[in-house]
């Protein structure tokens, strides 16, 4: 029998509902246990808030985060809100320790902003209304948010100096592969907004610093794609590069040869079988046993074979992604091994390596 998973609330809910109950204590001097907010769909929420504190000038609220059941850096964190009265009737947004600045162009918020992402600062100014139409200066902070942005994406989009708030719902739906999306989409916004030709897609951090150190390439120019191959090469498929280079190790590439466009384990099958069958029909033998793609290659292949096998691999991965992701670009393919050593590749790396007046200068 399935157990129904517990679901939560994001950060924009929480800095919503701690917005909402410092404003009642700042402007209405109501010091309520538990909150209620608008959500973006029409609901409404109540929640218990954490701590309130009455300064001179100022209300804080803080709420704790609860992801339910869904694998939420953030779950358990405590998000705080201080409200003050601002001027004219704006509510203007500022991080406080632990909410990240963005840094680079091409997310939805500009540079130099606040990392509070637009539905939140529209659940928060909702939830404000309820209080009070006055001008209101909101900043958001995070305990210990530096240190659970290290463990997000936020690093790679520029985010610096702490987390994001973020939520399109105002809900958690645990292991909802949506908010993934969202932020691999983010990713590849940047490298958009970067004016990049060239982009070149990558699994994870493996293949970024295998990518970085093989290739002359901007640090937005890579663009990591975790296990979702499918979304990203069609939201690829909507613009206009030059080229696109998909870099990574066989074990995950090969994959996109066998029509498996998202890599996860849970969703796809092994690899081993299609490169095993692969490599005895290059070399025209048999290959003893193997349990991994890394095993096939390293183990049972000598240099020159590996080089051969990988590049008939890679001619697979390019001309399935062709087929299935018709665009103006056309794929190339290198494949490294766990130690981001290239294996072999196929089509035209010119975009990707050094031209001769950079060498030059």
């Amino acid at each position: 029998m399935s157990t129904e998973l517990k679901g939560g609330i994001t950060t924009g809910s929480c800095a919503a509902l701690a917005a909402k109950a410092a404003a009642l204590l700042l402007f209405r001097h109501e010091r309520v246990d538990q909150v209620e907010i608008p959500l973006p769909d029409g609901s409404r929420l109540m929640w218990p808030v954490a701590s309130l504190e009455l300064r001179d000038d100022s209300a804080e609220a803080s709420i704790i985060k609860d992801a339910g059941d869904d694998p939420d850096v953030t779950h358990g964190a405590r998000i705080r809100v201080r409200v003050m009265p601002g001027h004219g009737t704006e509510v203007i947004f500022r991080a406080g320790p632990g909410v990240g600045t963005v840094t680079l162009p091409g997310l939805a918020l500009g540079v130099g902003e606040a990392a509070i992402n637009p539905v939140p600062r529209t659940m928060i100014t909702a939830a404000i209304r309820e209080v009070t139409e006055h001008g209101v200066m909101v900043t958001v902070a995070v305990d210990g948010g530096e240190e659970l942005a290290a463990q997000t994406f936020n690093p790679k989009l520029g985010i610096e100096g702490g987390i994001s708030i973020i939520g399109t719902s105002g809900r958690v739906r645990p292991f909802s592969a949506q908010a993934l999306q969202q932020s691999l989409k983010c990713a590849l916004d940047i490298c958009i907004a970067s004016h990049t030709a060239a982009p070149v897609f990558v699994p994870g951090n493996m293949g970024r610093t295998a990518a970085l150190r093989a290739f002359h390439l901007k640090k937005q120019q890579v663009v990591e794609v975790s296990n979702e191959w499918g979304y990203m090469l069609e939201q690829a498929q909507q613009q206009p590069f030059a080229a696109l280079l998909l870099l990574g190790h066989p074990g995950k590439l090969a994959k996109l040869a066998m029509g498996q466009w998202n890599t996860h384990s849970s969703q796809s099958g092994s690899a081993v079988p299609f490169v095993a069958d692969l490599a005895q029909q290059v070399l025209h033998r048999p290959l003893a046993n193997a349990t991994t793609v890394e095993g096939v290659f390293m183990e049972h292949l000598t240099a020159p074979q590996r080089h051969r096998v990988a590049d008939r691999l890679a001619g697979a991965i390019q001309r399935n992604t062709a087929k299935t992701f018709p665009a103006s670009w056309h794929p190339q393919v290198v494949l490294i091994n766990l130690k981001g050593d290239i294996l072999g590749s196929t089509g035209n790396l010119l975009p990707w390596l050094p031209q001769p007046e950079e060498v030059k200068g």
